[in-house]
């Protein structure tokens, strides 16, 4: 695709030339395309397209529009009468969410966070009622004030998975409960480097018994895996007492078989 094309509107021209070069690509004219310049970038672009040019929109390791970059540049194109096709590529929340071993089938991408501690924490707390698994995306010099805010603003049993350095070198996923969070990135400088995305599982519904969301969450993983690997992950999920949950998963295995 990038072969194809006239001009590559980047991020970053200096990471995008380097990844042409590696695949070839030397006859594309680089055009910069950020945050500081996307309305006037858009202009340029938009002028291109008139004149019959094919431009590709790339941003650094991640999907333009989605927390980078191109929003703006893709809302003109379209009102301006153009085509816009997407590529599929990497996307670092869907693969944390596959990797991470949460069991939901809802999630609701947030991004990136407000930067400083009051802002975050007001939106953490309009957050802190949803079931579902949250992903935010956050960036290494803010990765303990952070994860502190979740903490402060969610408790300290709902689990968090650190997805870092997605399809990169040093890529590595740690799940934990919130408060052994900071122990875990203090406990080696590597942990708090590179870019995070970050999961935080959901919470229980109010005025919903968490015994009956247990026997929900011990029923779907006993329908694919054995008795003892459920009863291990429900106890992870839950944090209930796990004699409790395997005596309930017996019973419930039975009626499975009914």
């Amino acid at each position: 695709m990038l072969g194809a094309v006239g001009v590559v509107a980047a991020e970053d021209t200096r990471n995008t030339r380097h990844l042409l070069q590696h695949h070839g690509i030397g006859d594309a004219k680089l055009l910069a395309l950020h945050q500081h310049n996307e309305r006037a970038g858009a202009e340029k672009i938009i002028t291109l397209l008139q004149q019959g040019k094919s431009v590709a929109l790339v941003t650094d390791a991640g999907t333009p529009a989605v927390s980078d970059p191109g929003a703006l540049l893709v809302e003109a194109v379209r009102v301006a009468g153009f085509r816009v096709i997407p590529i599929p590529g990497a996307s670092a929340a869907i693969a944390a969410l596959s990797a991470s071993g949460l069991v939901n089938p809802h999630f609701l991408f947030y991004g990136f966070l407000p930067n400083k501690s009051a802002a975050r924490r007001a939106a953490l707390h309009t957050l802190a009622d949803h079931s579902c698994i949250l992903v935010f995306y956050e960036a290494p010099h803010r990765i303990l004030e952070c994860v502190a805010d979740l903490c402060a603003v969610f408790g300290d049993t709902r689990e968090i998975v650190f997805a870092r350095e997605l399809t990169k070198l040093f890529e590595s996923i740690h799940r934990c409960k919130l408060n052994e969070a900071p122990e875990w990135l203090n406990s080696d400088p590597n942990n708090q480097r590179g870019e995070f995305v970050l999961l935080v599982s959901g919470a229980t519904p109010r005025g919903e018994d968490m015994d009956a969301q247990a026997e929900r969450v011990l029923a779907a993983l006993l329908g694919e895996l054995p008795l003892k690997q459920a009863v291990g992950l429900a106890v992870q999920i839950t944090g209930l007492n796990k004699n409790a949950l395997y005596e309930r998963a017996l019973t419930l295995k039975q009626t499975l078989k009914q």
